[in-house]
């Protein structure tokens, strides 16, 4: 499985998508379609280029709705999803509480119409036709050859003349000047819309974002025609998209991520050192597990340090370079293999408690480990794959239920350790040493819990309800969470001789000798005797 995920790594990155956005969609039903989520700081600029935009025949003379939105979050980093946006189509609004900016598509008047709300002082530039282009345009139309008369021009009354000319980029008739509008002058302003062949559509904007706008931005695409009851509009999309903040290409709460993996990967590392030099000090109480725990520490530190690296160039490039992806993929790959393995056989008591695994912790394993690739692959696909595409929901949702999966997995065998000490502990001659084992294991039980809590649920709330720059704190939490996480797994199950949890099981006739005589009738006045080096016999006080 491993395998196959890796020869799947050239084919993810050839859909490599960044923060500069290249999306083309064919035969596309959805009503709405996410483009991107980016958070903007003072001049931050989003520059939208339509390559193309393809209409079914009738979109021509049909009534519908199509453009994009480009709309703020609320509250914080939370974002404006509401009942309203699957009812009614948002092109249509006529008013709105928050920072919205529409740009609706009139393929009839080939113009595009801006709408803002609640705009304050960011500047939109884009092109808008000259007067005598607009003149020429509807004395092209009033011909009643729309499409053949302007492409064909000069020569209307041929038709392979006609169609040859239709597929020049840019019709000849239209003249286009460069506007550029701040706050509430928006409102109202039509860009001119290029028509250059039959159905096809094209125009460009650019915003750049003030002082008061600044925040986490929707953009969105709409074709509100597939909103009605049965109807069925497919279209071709073509949109290339670049975000970008003064400092890079990064959205504002991805900036410091660069700094924090890489400060984080120090750490790890710290912590690794440290380990490894606990095992070679007491080499003599060393586990196998104990080494595949410091290949995990330094496997997730090589991880973090390819994650900056690959942020880094993000930042200044706009997009990863293929190596550096490609080294993070495969440590992000073991690294998260590493992690469950090695949880899961902690949580077997494998070296610990005993030396072999049964029937059903190997099955844990069988699932596990699959279950892990398969979630790997499917962050690499999210990782490599436009938010817009329908293939990233479909992922995005198995990662998250294979990730759930997993993590309530190896609860299991911490469970089963737990009830095999409770059991042992009440059969056997060695309850104090059991019952200690089984402190330890319900320490970790509890210590797993809080991991997959602080790292699942907490992060997801962190990220929702703190301002839109400092969302990176979810990320910050994900990684100081683990690293505790580590820590406190290392210190419970150390190697060191004197560690009660650790000890080697005792000889039987060791166990014997420390156990306390019981007096009766049948044994009283007996006492135990223990040789002395010098050979002699030595009386122990029944007493003691």
């Amino acid at each position: 499985m491993a395998r196959v995920s890796l020869l799947l790594l050239p084919v993810l990155l050839s859909v490599t998508q960044a923060r500069i956005h290249r999306l083309f969609l064919r035969n596309e039903t959805r009503f709405v379609v996410h483009l991107n989520t980016f958070g903007y700081f003072v001049n931050g600029t989003l520059e939208v280029k339509l390559v193309s935009l393809q209409l079914p025949a009738e979109g021509s003379t049909d009534s519908s709705t199509v453009g994009f939105s480009l709309a703020r979050s609320r509250v914080n980093g939370v974002l404006s999803y509401t009942a309203e946006d699957t009812e009614t189509c948002t092109l249509l609004k006529s008013k709105s509480d928050d920072t919205l900016i529409l740009f609706t598509i009139d393929p009839h008047t080939r113009s595009v119409e801006v709408k803002s709300f609640n705009e304050k002082d960011s500047t939109l530039t884009g092109y808008k036709e000259k007067t005598q282009g607009k003149e020429a345009g509807k004395g092209e139309a009033g011909k009643g050859e729309a499409g053949k008369g302007e492409a064909g021009k000069g020569e209307a009354g041929k038709d392979e003349a006609g169609k040859d000319a239709g597929k020049e980029v840019k019709e000849k008739s239209v003249e286009t000047e460069v506007v550029s509008v701040t706050g509430k002058e928006m409102y109202g302003l039509k860009l001119a819309l290029i028509k250059f062949k039959e159905n096809s559509y094209n125009f460009t904007f650019n915003i750049t974002i003030g002082a008061e706008d600044q925040g986490l931005y929707n953009l969105n695409f709409h074709n509100c025609r597939n909103m009605r009851p049965g109807v069925l509009s497919p279209y071709s999309l073509n949109v290339e998209i670049v975000e970008k903040n003064p400092a890079g290409f990064l959205s504002a709460a991805e900036i410091p991520l660069p700094r924090l993996y890489i400060s984080m990967a120090a750490m790890f590392l710290t912590a690794a050192v440290v380990w490894t030099y606990t095992l070679l000090k007491h080499r003599y109480s060393v586990f196998k597990i104990h080494w595949l725990m410091a290949a995990l520490a330094y496997t997730k530190t090589i991880s973090l340090v390819f994650h900056s690296i690959n942020y880094h160039f993000i930042n200044k490039e706009g997009h990863p370079i293929e190596g550096w992806a490609v080294m993070y993929y495969i440590t992000h790959l073991l690294k998260g293999a590493l992690l469950f393995i090695t949880l899961a056989l902690i949580g077997t008591g494998f070296a610990f408690v005993k030396y072999i695994l049964s029937d059903k912790e190997k099955k844990i394993f069988m699932i596990v480990i699959p279950l892990q690739v398969l979630a790997n692959v499917a962050y690499i696909i999210i990782e490599e794959t436009e938010e817009a595409s329908s293939e990233y929901a479909l992922w995005r949702e198995i990662l998250f239920l294979v990730d759930l999966i997993c993590c309530g997995a190896i609860l299991f065998p911490v469970v089963w350790s737990i009830r095999h000490l409770q059991e042992a502990s009440t059969t056997d001659g060695k309850a104090a040493i059991n019952l200690e084992k089984l402190k330890l294991f319900r320490h970790y039980y509890v210590m797993i819990v809080c991991y997959i809590y602080f790292t699942r649920i907490i992060a997801i709330l962190l990220k929702v309800t703190v301002p839109f720059q400092w969302q990176w704190c979810q990320e910050f939490l994900i990684e100081v969470s683990t690293l505790v996480f580590f820590v406190l797994t290392g210190f419970k199950f150390r190697p060191a001789s004197n560690n009660p949890y650790l000890q080697l099981p005792q000889d039987e006739e060791d166990l014997e000798m420390d156990e306390v005589v019981t007096e009766s009738g049948a044994l009283e006045g007996i006492s135990k005797v223990k040789k002395t080096s010098n050979g002699r016999e030595r009386q122990r006080d029944p007493a003691l």
